[in-house]
């Protein structure tokens, strides 16, 4: 599977520029099977999000993942903030195919060092989606530092982690993402964004490492653009047929997931 990251920048809350912006880098990279975009990809990280605001944006960012998805006969994944159906806001993954299905997953663990913990509310459910015959673990940013959470129990191949991380605590992105790759024996893509906002200088460093925590595509520190991997699913089971580390792990249980 050709798997394409997208290292883009973001303008805080200025979402049509954004979606042009991220749209430019697509058409620059056609022939993806899967596109990944960073977390809160259109708007920025909202942590002091307003409901209203989120459902209005949301449904707009939607239909536009829609449209590129069809467009380029592809999958898209990237975040956004989102409501519920109770009205809580969310910060979901959404993982969008060409003929409109989807899967979602809603980031468990909240970054309440920025504040996310205050107004958002946290998912609950483990997702794996399938997509031309790759199995993805869906997981958002903080989630990278809990790895229990992450834990492969046989049923997947490849985890997305879409973040928005800052240049500060860059060695701590690169390190974990080879970490998840090597204790799950899997494909690992990261993609991160580029850039400021109000708080924070980003990187990037968006890279996708195969399950021998080599990376096999990486984008450039610091500049906005678009590499790709394949994802050769043959070779990462005749690893796994050698080197069976999965069938040698703990087994436990995890409330509530």
């Amino acid at each position: 599977m050709k798997t394409a990251i997208v290292q883009h920048a973001i303008r805080w809350n200025e979402l049509e520029w954004n979606l042009q912006h991220i749209t430019s880098l697509l058409d620059k990279q056609p022939g993806a099977d899967l596109y990944v975009l960073a977390e809160t990809f259109a708007t920025g990280f909202l942590a002091e999000g307003s409901a209203e605001q989120a459902r209005v944006q949301s449904q707009q960012i939607l239909n536009w993942m829609q449209q590129q998805s069809r467009r380029l006969d592809a999958a898209i994944a990237g975040s956004l903030a989102t409501v519920d159906g109770k009205g809580l806001l969310r910060n979901r993954l959404y993982f969008i195919r060409p003929d409109g299905s989807h899967d979602y997953y809603d980031k468990r663990h909240l970054f309440g060092y920025a504040g996310e913990t205050d107004e958002y509310v946290a998912g609950e459910r483990r997702v794996v989606t399938e997509w031309r015959g790759v199995r993805f673990l869906l997981q958002v940013c903080y989630d990278l530092r809990f790895p229990v959470f992450s834990r492969n129990r046989g049923d997947y191949d490849a985890i997305i982690y879409v973040a928005n991380w800052p240049a500060s605590r860059r060695e701590v992105w690169q390190t974990l993402l080879k970490a998840r790759a090597l204790e799950n024996q899997c494909f690992v893509v990261g993609v991160n964004i580029v850039g400021r906002d109000n708080a924070c200088e980003y990187q990037g460093d968006s890279v996708v490492v195969n399950a021998y925590g080599r990376a096999i595509a990486s984008c450039t520190n610091g500049v906005v653009e678009v590499a790709m991997a394949e994802l050769d699913m043959a070779e990462l089971q005749r690893f796994r047929m050698k080197f069976p580390v999965l069938e040698d792990g703990d087994v436990f249980k995890m409330d509530g997931v």
